[in-house]
């Protein structure tokens, strides 16, 4: 099984990374903070304005390491990388179905709709006794109503406009009863509704913070199969954006980025004070409080979960490539469908 390699985040306004020999090495202010050996590296996400010299630039792009630059709100900006690898039948066969491949669709839906259902459970098994009336009756009819979704998406004659719809009742569903899940006392971390770009309260600023984490590790993860993370089935294509990889993410927003920003936020490890509102009225994490995510994004990430389809264990950081495996495999017609990862 592949390797999980280190992704490095660099968040601190003004640092400077270079090369030094075999390692990438960063400092502020001329100290050096960090030394990493390149061939433990997967990827470099850095924040705002970052110094990146070219020796590393050049040997990262050489050694398929792919340094992605967002600005201080996390917003994609730009990525480094070398030459695209992979098979260009892959690609050939990635773009003939794009437009009508509803088996590869349909699991990507099930994946995701079951996987919220799955959160909604088990906030149900753990807290139930702790819950009034109102919030549990709310829990219980969503998860049936998303039950009688799945039933609807795995018809066979269910067209792919109908499973995106299906798809955006399940996630209505789910974000209608989200605050039920949130157990602190602090009232500005209390959940209304959705929103991005920019986020308007605490924790839609924590769940899109990590959504962009998890879009970087999967448009890694298509890449480094060969795939087009720019052509996806269930998102439509739309110029900059990189709909295969929001493809890939979308099985695991719920169980990966969804549930870390619950744990953070339920076990008070993230409290009202670590969000701050600019003039625009957007909320973003304070720099203390990105670095304290980012660091328990790691270590959910190296957390091992059986793979229901491999039967092997593999930690959360490993996922998206085994999808994009499975997801290239499927395309190649080695397996007769794609497999979604079901969490449990």
């Amino acid at each position: 099984m592949k390797k999980l390699l280190n992704t490095v985040y660099v968040t601190t306004e003004g640092a400077a990374l270079k090369k030094d020999g075999e390692n990438l090495v960063a400092e502020v202010e001329g100290s050096e903070k960090v030394r990493v050996p390149l061939h433990m590296l997967a990827s470099v996400v850095a924040f705002g304005p970052i110094l990146i010299s070219p020796a590393l630039m050049g040997v990262c792009a050489e050694r398929g390491i792919t340094i992605a630059l967002l600005d201080r709100m996390g917003r994609f900006q730009a990525r480094i990388e070398g030459p695209v690898s992979g098979n260009v039948l892959l690609r050939r066969a990635q773009y003939r179905l794009a437009d009508s491949a509803e088996d590869i669709v349909r699991s990507l839906v099930l994946g995701k709709v079951a996987n919220q259902r799955a959160v909604i459970r088990r906030t149900l098994r753990d807290y139930s006794d702790d819950m009034d009336a109102p919030a549990r009756a709310a829990l219980e009819t969503a998860t049936d109503r998303m039950a009688m979704i799945l039933r609807r998406v795995q018809l066979s004659d269910t067209s792919i406009d109908e499973m995106r719809g299906s798809e955006g009742e399940a996630a209505n569903l789910y974000f209608a009863v989200f605050d039920h899940l949130i157990r602190s006392p602090d009232p500005e971390l209390r959940w209304t509704t959705r929103s991005r770009r920019p986020p308007l309260d605490a924790m839609n600023a924590l769940l899109s913070f990590l959504y962009t984490l998890l879009t970087h590790d999967c448009r890694s993860a298509a890449e480094a199969v060969g795939l087009d993370p720019a052509v996806g089935f269930l998102h439509r294509d739309r110029p900059g954006r990189p709909s295969l990889a929001l493809d890939l993410m979308e099985e695991l927003r719920a169980p990966v980025a969804d549930r870390l920003a619950l744990s953070l936020v339920n076990r008070r490890q993230l409290r009202a004070a670590d969000f701050r509102r600019v003039e625009s009225g957007a909320v973003l994490l304070t720099d203390d409080a990105r670095k304290l995510v980012l660091t328990a994004w790691q270590d959910r990430k190296r957390e091992e979960r059986l793979h229901p389809f491999l039967q092997e264990k593999a930690p959360f950081g490993l996922v998206p490539y085994l999808q994009a495996q499975m997801l290239a495999r499927h395309l190649r017609g080695d397996i007769d469908a794609y497999p979604p990862w079901y969490w449990s």
